[in-house]
Protein backbone atom coordinates (compact mmCIF):
# COMPACT_ATOMS: atom_id res chain seq x y z
CA UNK A 1 0.00 0.00 0.00
CA UNK A 2 1.32 3.29 -0.60
CA UNK A 3 1.65 5.77 2.10
CA UNK A 4 -0.94 8.31 2.18
CA UNK A 5 0.95 11.78 3.34
CA UNK A 6 -2.81 13.50 3.43
CA UNK A 7 -6.23 12.68 4.22
CA UNK A 8 -8.75 15.55 3.37
CA UNK A 9 -12.38 14.86 4.37
CA UNK A 10 -14.98 17.15 2.59
CA UNK A 11 -18.04 19.04 3.49
CA UNK A 12 -20.65 20.72 1.89
CA UNK A 13 -19.42 22.29 -0.77
CA UNK A 14 -16.39 19.88 -1.34
CA UNK A 15 -17.45 16.84 -2.92
CA UNK A 16 -14.29 16.15 -5.69
CA UNK A 17 -10.75 17.47 -4.66
CA UNK A 18 -9.74 19.68 -8.03
CA UNK A 19 -6.21 18.73 -9.27
CA UNK A 20 -6.26 15.19 -8.05
CA UNK A 21 -4.24 13.22 -10.40
CA UNK A 22 -3.74 9.08 -11.06
CA UNK A 23 -7.19 9.06 -9.16
CA UNK A 24 -8.25 5.61 -8.13
CA UNK A 25 -11.71 4.69 -6.13
CA UNK A 26 -11.72 2.41 -2.71
CA UNK A 27 -14.42 1.31 -1.44
CA UNK A 28 -13.65 -0.05 1.77
CA UNK A 29 -15.37 -2.36 4.36
CA UNK A 30 -15.58 -1.38 8.07
CA UNK A 31 -16.55 -3.00 11.08
CA UNK A 32 -18.61 -0.01 11.67
CA UNK A 33 -20.52 -0.22 8.21
CA UNK A 34 -20.66 1.67 4.98
CA UNK A 35 -18.37 5.13 4.97
CA UNK A 36 -19.88 7.63 2.80
CA UNK A 37 -18.60 6.67 -0.64
CA UNK A 38 -15.67 5.46 -2.14
CA UNK A 39 -12.21 6.52 -0.76
CA UNK A 40 -10.75 8.80 -3.89
CA UNK A 41 -6.97 8.12 -4.03
CA UNK A 42 -4.57 10.54 -5.73
CA UNK A 43 -1.59 12.39 -6.45
CA UNK A 44 -1.83 16.12 -5.62
CA UNK A 45 1.06 18.38 -4.81
CA UNK A 46 3.59 15.58 -5.80
CA UNK A 47 2.29 13.87 -2.41
CA UNK A 48 -0.42 11.27 -1.92
CA UNK A 49 -3.63 12.50 -0.71
CA UNK A 50 -6.87 10.68 0.10
CA UNK A 51 -10.22 12.30 -0.14
CA UNK A 52 -13.55 11.11 1.38
CA UNK A 53 -16.98 13.21 1.07
CA UNK A 54 -18.24 13.48 4.19
CA UNK A 55 -21.75 14.03 2.82
CA UNK A 56 -21.33 11.74 -0.37
CA UNK A 57 -20.40 12.90 -3.18
CA UNK A 58 -24.55 13.82 -3.91
CA UNK A 59 -24.71 15.87 -0.96
CA UNK A 60 -27.49 12.66 0.17
CA UNK A 61 -26.25 12.56 3.91
CA UNK A 62 -27.62 14.72 6.00
CA UNK A 63 -25.45 15.90 9.28
CA UNK A 64 -26.81 13.72 11.75
CA UNK A 65 -26.75 10.42 9.51
CA UNK A 66 -23.18 10.84 8.03
CA UNK A 67 -21.20 7.29 9.48
CA UNK A 68 -18.43 9.09 11.44
CA UNK A 69 -16.66 6.18 12.52
CA UNK A 70 -16.87 4.12 9.14
CA UNK A 71 -15.41 7.50 7.81
CA UNK A 72 -12.41 7.68 10.27
CA UNK A 73 -12.29 3.71 10.26
CA UNK A 74 -11.51 3.70 6.15
CA UNK A 75 -8.93 6.37 6.17
CA UNK A 76 -6.80 4.81 8.99
CA UNK A 77 -7.51 1.46 7.64
CA UNK A 78 -5.77 2.77 3.82
CA UNK A 79 -2.23 4.41 5.76
CA UNK A 80 -3.77 7.89 6.44
CA UNK A 81 -1.96 9.56 9.70
CA UNK A 82 -3.00 13.17 8.98
CA UNK A 83 -6.80 14.57 8.33
CA UNK A 84 -8.10 17.89 7.46
CA UNK A 85 -11.64 17.95 8.17
CA UNK A 86 -12.98 20.75 5.55
CA UNK A 87 -16.17 22.09 7.27
CA UNK A 88 -18.85 24.87 6.10
CA UNK A 89 -20.24 26.81 9.29
CA UNK A 90 -21.95 29.61 10.05
CA UNK A 91 -19.77 32.86 11.56
CA UNK A 92 -21.08 34.41 15.50
CA UNK A 93 -18.32 36.24 16.16
CA UNK A 94 -18.36 39.94 14.03
CA UNK A 95 -14.55 39.14 12.13
CA UNK A 96 -15.88 35.74 11.08
CA UNK A 97 -18.00 36.40 8.16
CA UNK A 98 -19.12 35.04 4.66
CA UNK A 99 -16.05 33.72 2.78
CA UNK A 100 -13.56 34.11 5.93
CA UNK A 101 -11.55 30.82 6.14
CA UNK A 102 -10.54 30.17 10.15
CA UNK A 103 -8.10 27.28 11.53
CA UNK A 104 -10.01 27.00 15.11
CA UNK A 105 -8.52 25.48 18.19
CA UNK A 106 -11.40 24.61 20.24
CA UNK A 107 -14.68 23.35 20.25
CA UNK A 108 -17.96 22.77 22.38
CA UNK A 109 -20.57 19.83 21.15
CA UNK A 110 -23.94 20.30 21.11
CA UNK A 111 -24.92 17.68 19.35
CA UNK A 112 -26.90 14.25 20.26
CA UNK A 113 -28.00 10.60 19.52
CA UNK A 114 -24.70 9.98 17.43
CA UNK A 115 -22.27 7.34 17.76
CA UNK A 116 -20.02 9.12 19.38
CA UNK A 117 -17.15 6.51 20.39
CA UNK A 118 -15.57 3.62 18.85
CA UNK A 119 -15.67 1.90 22.80
CA UNK A 120 -19.11 1.89 21.82
CA UNK A 121 -18.84 -1.67 20.48
CA UNK A 122 -19.02 -4.73 22.86
CA UNK A 123 -16.02 -5.85 24.07
CA UNK A 124 -14.58 -3.61 22.74
CA UNK A 125 -10.92 -1.53 25.28
CA UNK A 126 -12.92 1.48 26.93
CA UNK A 127 -10.01 4.75 26.00
CA UNK A 128 -10.58 8.19 28.68
CA UNK A 129 -8.98 9.87 25.65
CA UNK A 130 -7.49 13.37 25.88
CA UNK A 131 -9.76 15.65 24.24
CA UNK A 132 -8.48 19.46 25.82
CA UNK A 133 -7.22 20.09 22.93
CA UNK A 134 -9.27 18.88 20.66
CA UNK A 135 -7.09 19.66 17.60
CA UNK A 136 -3.35 18.53 16.60
CA UNK A 137 -1.17 21.44 17.24
CA UNK A 138 1.22 19.56 15.24
CA UNK A 139 -1.05 20.05 12.19
CA UNK A 140 -2.40 23.29 12.60
CA UNK A 141 0.73 25.17 12.69
CA UNK A 142 1.96 23.74 9.49
CA UNK A 143 -2.02 24.44 7.81
CA UNK A 144 -1.78 27.92 8.75
CA UNK A 145 1.75 28.44 7.67
CA UNK A 146 0.48 27.61 4.27
CA UNK A 147 -2.24 29.76 3.95
CA UNK A 148 -0.35 32.83 4.68
CA UNK A 149 2.13 30.78 1.98
CA UNK A 150 -0.62 31.12 -0.74
CA UNK A 151 -1.48 35.01 0.38
CA UNK A 152 -4.96 33.74 1.80
CA UNK A 153 -5.86 35.21 5.02
CA UNK A 154 -6.76 32.58 7.63
CA UNK A 155 -7.94 33.37 11.32
CA UNK A 156 -5.93 31.21 13.81
CA UNK A 157 -8.00 29.86 16.67
CA UNK A 158 -11.89 29.81 17.18
CA UNK A 159 -14.54 27.84 19.28
CA UNK A 160 -16.39 25.74 17.11
CA UNK A 161 -19.86 24.56 18.54
CA UNK A 162 -21.14 21.98 16.61
CA UNK A 163 -25.11 21.68 16.13
CA UNK A 164 -27.25 18.44 15.70
CA UNK A 165 -28.58 19.90 12.18
CA UNK A 166 -30.08 19.97 9.58
CA UNK A 167 -31.84 23.12 10.52
CA UNK A 168 -30.27 25.86 10.91
CA UNK A 169 -30.35 27.56 14.36
CA UNK A 170 -32.54 29.90 16.02
CA UNK A 171 -31.42 33.37 17.29
CA UNK A 172 -31.76 32.33 20.46
CA UNK A 173 -29.54 28.99 20.12
CA UNK A 174 -26.62 31.18 18.71
CA UNK A 175 -27.34 33.63 21.44
CA UNK A 176 -26.90 30.72 23.61
CA UNK A 177 -23.84 29.55 22.03
CA UNK A 178 -21.90 33.07 21.74
CA UNK A 179 -22.35 32.88 25.46
CA UNK A 180 -20.97 30.03 25.68
CA UNK A 181 -18.25 31.46 23.49
CA UNK A 182 -18.71 29.77 20.43
CA UNK A 183 -17.53 31.46 17.32
CA UNK A 184 -18.13 29.59 14.77
CA UNK A 185 -21.40 27.37 14.27
CA UNK A 186 -21.59 23.63 12.14
CA UNK A 187 -22.97 20.83 11.88
CA UNK A 188 -20.33 18.28 11.52
CA UNK A 189 -17.50 19.11 13.36
CA UNK A 190 -18.48 16.09 16.15
CA UNK A 191 -18.03 13.51 16.81
CA UNK A 192 -15.50 13.60 13.72
CA UNK A 193 -12.69 15.76 15.72
CA UNK A 194 -13.07 12.95 18.81
CA UNK A 195 -13.00 9.66 16.85
CA UNK A 196 -9.68 10.79 14.89
CA UNK A 197 -8.03 10.94 18.60
CA UNK A 198 -9.46 7.99 19.85
CA UNK A 199 -7.47 6.38 16.62
CA UNK A 200 -4.60 8.65 17.21
CA UNK A 201 -4.99 10.71 14.28
CA UNK A 202 -3.33 13.84 13.71
CA UNK A 203 -7.06 15.93 12.90
CA UNK A 204 -7.55 19.84 12.10
CA UNK A 205 -10.49 21.41 10.51
CA UNK A 206 -10.51 23.92 7.87
CA UNK A 207 -13.51 26.03 8.70
CA UNK A 208 -15.26 27.70 5.67
CA UNK A 209 -17.52 30.44 7.16
CA UNK A 210 -20.68 30.59 4.67
CA UNK A 211 -22.82 32.99 6.51
CA UNK A 212 -23.23 34.82 9.26
CA UNK A 213 -25.24 32.64 11.69
CA UNK A 214 -29.00 33.24 13.23
CA UNK A 215 -28.42 37.05 14.79
CA UNK A 216 -25.27 38.10 14.17
CA UNK A 217 -25.56 39.81 10.65
CA UNK A 218 -27.94 42.15 8.77
CA UNK A 219 -29.93 39.85 6.87
CA UNK A 220 -33.40 39.55 8.34
CA UNK A 221 -33.22 35.60 6.44
CA UNK A 222 -30.53 33.73 5.97
CA UNK A 223 -30.95 32.87 2.07
CA UNK A 224 -29.37 29.30 0.93
CA UNK A 225 -28.05 30.29 -2.49
CA UNK A 226 -26.01 33.07 -0.78
CA UNK A 227 -24.49 30.38 1.48
CA UNK A 228 -23.95 28.03 -1.53
CA UNK A 229 -22.04 30.98 -3.12
CA UNK A 230 -20.22 31.94 -0.39
CA UNK A 231 -19.00 28.37 -0.09
CA UNK A 232 -18.35 27.80 -3.52
CA UNK A 233 -15.83 31.00 -3.25
CA UNK A 234 -14.17 30.00 0.10
CA UNK A 235 -13.93 26.30 -1.02
CA UNK A 236 -12.30 27.23 -4.11
CA UNK A 237 -8.85 28.57 -1.98
CA UNK A 238 -8.90 25.19 -0.75
CA UNK A 239 -6.47 23.55 -2.65
CA UNK A 240 -3.80 25.89 -2.71
CA UNK A 241 -3.88 25.97 1.02
CA UNK A 242 -3.35 22.07 0.95
CA UNK A 243 -0.71 22.47 -2.53
CA UNK A 244 1.32 25.08 0.32
CA UNK A 245 1.52 22.70 2.93
CA UNK A 246 2.12 19.36 1.30
CA UNK A 247 5.10 21.37 -0.86
CA UNK A 248 7.01 22.81 2.15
Amino acid sequence: MSTIDLAVIGGSGLYKFPGLQNAERLAVDTPYGAASGDVVLGDFAGKRLAFLARHGESHTLPPHRVNYRANLWALHSLGARRVIGVNAVGGIRSDMGPRVIVVPDQLIDYTHGRATSYCDVEGAEVKHIDFSEPYTESLRRPLLAAARAAGIAVIDGGCYGATQGPRLETRAEIARMKRDGCDLVGMTGMPEAALARELTLEYACLALVANFAAGCGDEAEISIEEIFAHLAAATAEVPRILAAMLKS
